[in-house]
């Protein structure tokens, strides 16, 4: 009995020995790193909150924000209000911060956070401009596809308002008003120029009448030369093959191919354009000789294989206005006192014996040489060229 006392007695001892111990830590717990959503953490989140709520209203809806992303116990109902007070102030201050909080977004380039924030101000104010403007260069940059109808709705929204004498406080992301116009035709261009590159000429045209860095950027004219060839070229050549290729020479054939050649004249003088804008710098080393192949190629198809002539074209190009579009022609041009021969020519077939017909041998590029006379001659490619790199986004 006393060995079974004196054993308690030294157990007893222990135990009170281990307390302080145990004390201390307890008290080092504060120290140790806690759960994010754990009772004491959430507690001080809600104290920082009330405390800056009314003063550093920033540090506040921080600590609100992750507040409420903790899990909600739905059987403390003190809670659950605490939840919805704390998203209702979290809501007022998104709403009276957003213009801000989208500039910021937009200064860090963070353009999925600024496409975010501009849609929801949109929904309250669709005409404010300054975001209308921030949203389609965001959707540009961000080089993202699924941002193209938006943007090209924003960007027009915008022309629209701009031309109808609307104007920002700043222009921002833009340097001006000419700069603004030119980017934003340059952007609804270049979506559109995807899956209807006959619908961008327009506003590869427009793009370039403004004042705007982009009017002195290869990638516009090169971009204008590729939606003629991908856009209008594309159709009416497949037309023309279907309809006249080795058939007897017509007034009607003749005008096909004027019609043709008109658009190929463009082509030419857009990738001209790209190759004298790129000159020598080496940052667009590819975009020339892109540029410069495309030219080349369809240059001797309309000069009878011959690029004689070309460099002097490319060196004076940017001295003459960039053509319109060009207006379908309805009847046959008066022709020279010396017709031109040879591929791309007006003259399109050859004197056949026996008063017969002539024959339209000029063989479009992308259709087969069906004549003897057109086998003759080489067939004359379309430009094989490497994809266009992506244009630099505005800035």
């Amino acid at each position: 009995m006393k060995k079974t006392i004196m054993f308690m007695a030294v157990c007893a001892t222990v135990a009170l020995l281990s307390l302080p111990a145990f004390a201390n830590r307890i008290q080092l717990q504060p120290d140790q790193p806690q759960e994010p959503c754990s009772l004491e953490s959430k507690t001080a989140l809600y104290k920082d909150f009330l405390a800056n709520y009314k003063g550093d209203t920033a540090k506040a809806y921080e600590a609100a924000k992750k507040y409420v992303a903790c899990p909600l116990d739905a059987a403390d109902e003190t809670e659950g209000k605490r939840v919805e007070y704390l998203k209702n102030w979290m809501g007022k201050y998104e709403k009276a911060n957003r213009q801000p909080r989208l500039t910021l977004a937009l200064t860090a380039k963070k353009y999925p956070d600024v496409i975010s924030i501009g849609k929801d101000i949109l929904n309250d104010e669709p005409e404010n401009l300054t975001v209308l403007l921030a949203l389609p260069y965001s959707g540009y940059a961000a080089n993202n596809a699924s941002y193209d109808t938006d943007n090209i709705n924003w960007a027009k929204k915008s022309i629209q308002l701009i031309e109808s004498g609307k104007a920002p406080d700043k222009w921002y992301p833009f340097e001006s008003k000419d700069d603004a116009l030119g980017w934003l035709n340059y952007i609804i261009a270049t979506r559109m120029a995807k899956n209807s590159p006959a619908e961008a000429i327009p506003y590869f045209i427009k793009a370039a009448s403004y004042e705007s860095k982009i009017k002195k950027l290869p990638f516009l004219y090169y971009a204008l030369g590729e939606a003629y060839e991908k856009g209008p070229f594309a159709k009416q050549s497949a037309d023309y093959k279907t309809k006249y290729e080795g058939k007897d020479e017509t007034p009607e054939s003749k005008l096909a191919l004027e019609n043709i050649n008109q658009i190929v004249d463009r082509m030419i003088d857009a990738y001209a354009r790209a190759v004298a804008l790129a000159g020598s710098d080496p940052q667009y080393k590819d975009i020339k000789a892109q540029a410069l192949a495309g030219a080349t190629d369809w240059y001797k198809f309309r000069h009878n294989k011959s690029d004689t002539g070309l460099n002097e074209m490319i060196a004076s190009v940017l001295s003459k206005p960039l053509p319109p579009e060009p207006t379908p022609l309805t009847s046959l041009p008066t022709p020279p006192a010396t017709p031109a021969s040879g591929v791309g020519a007006a003259t399109t077939g050859t004197s056949a014996p026996n008063g017969t017909p002539a024959k339209n041998t000029t063989t479009v590029p992308g259709t087969p040489a069906k004549n003897t006379a057109a086998s003759a001659t080489p067939k004359p490619t379309s430009p094989n060229k490497p994809k266009m790199r992506r244009a630099h986004a505005p800035r």
